[in-house]
C-alpha cells in the first residue's frame, strides 16, 4: 500500500513517514501544498495524510482541488486541537477522517489502516480468502492457521491483491502501489513475487489473467 504524507514540519514529516514505512507502507512525502497537490494529482495512493496549515497552498485547497478532479483516495487531515472549524471545513472539503495535533503516531497508523480497509470494503484488519488469512495490523499471514513467512515485497503483493480480491489487478497497478516514485520499477519483479507466493502460500492462491494481470478469487466466486 502506498501512502502520501503532506506535512511542512520536517521533524513531524519524517516521524510520520518513518512510522508508516516501519508498518509496511510505501511512503512518498511532500513539504508544501503545491508539491503535495501535484503528487496526489499524478500518482496513485491508497491513502493520504494531509496537514491543513501548509505553505504555498493550504491543505483545504489541496483537498478541494483533488476532489474536483475526481481523486477519490482516502484522506486523513491533521488539524490544530483548538480549531474545531478546521475539522468541519476539512470534512466538508472531502476528508475522510482527522487527527488533532498533538497526536500519538499509533493513532495515525490505526486510522490509516481503517481508511485503507474501508476503501477496499473490509470491516476488520483480518482479510480471509479460503484457508489464507492476513492480519493487516500485525502483518501476519497464515494458511489453515499455520504461519507463513514472507519477505516485505511478497507480503505487499499479497496484501494488495487480498484487499482487491475478485478484481483483476494489472502489473502496472501493482507496481504503482508497491513502489515509491523514486524506485526503479521493473514489472518482471512482480512475476517473481507472484511465483514465490504460489510456492509459499498456495499454488492456487493467485490466478493469472493473461494479458490483464492477477486476481485472487474468493472461494465460491467467479
Amino acid at each position: 500500500m502506498r501512502i502520501l504524507v503532506v506535512e511542512d514540519d520536517p521533524d513531524l514529516n519524517r516521524q510520520l513517514s518513518d512510522a508508516l514505512k516501519s508498518a509496511g507502507y510505501v511512503v512518498d512525502s511532500a513539504k508544501d501544498g503545491e508539491e503535495g497537490h501535484f503528487l496526489g494529482d499524478t500518482e496513485p495512493y491508497d491513502a493520504v495524510v494531509l496537514d491543513i496549515g501548509l505553505p504555498r497552498m493550504d491543505g483545504i485547497s489541496v483537498l478541494e482541488a483533488w476532489r474536483r478532479d475526481g481523486r477519490k483516495m482516502p484522506v486523513l487531515i491533521l488539524t490544530a486541537r483548538d480549531r474545531w472549524s478546521d475539522k468541519v471545513q476539512g470534512i466538508d472539503a472531502g476528508a475522510d477522517d482527522y487527527v488533532a495535533k498533538p497526536f500519538h503516531i499509533e493513532e495515525v497508523l490505526a486510522r490509516i489502516r481503517a481508511l485503507v480497509r474501508r476503501a477496499a470494503g473490509h470491516a476488520t484488519n483480518e482479510i480471509e480468502c479460503g484457508p489464507v488469512r492476513i492480519d493487516t495490523k500485525s502483518g501476519r499471514v497464515t494458511v489453515d492457521g499455520n504461519p507463513v513467512k514472507l519477505t516485505s515485497h511478497e507480503y505487499k503483493v499479497l496484501e494488495y491483491l487480498m484487499h482487491h480480491r475478485d478484481r483483476v489487478v494489472s502489473r502496472t497497478e501493482l507496481i504503482e502501489h508497491l513502489y515509491d516514485q523514486d524506485f526503479d520499477r521493473d514489472s518482471n519483479t512482480i512475476e517473481v513475487f507472484v511465483g514465490r507466493l504460489r510456492k509459499k502460500v498456495s499454488p492456487d492462491i493467485i490466478d493469472t489473467v493473461r494479458g490483464l494481470g492477477y486476481r485472487i478469487v474468493t472461494p465460491g466466486g467467479s
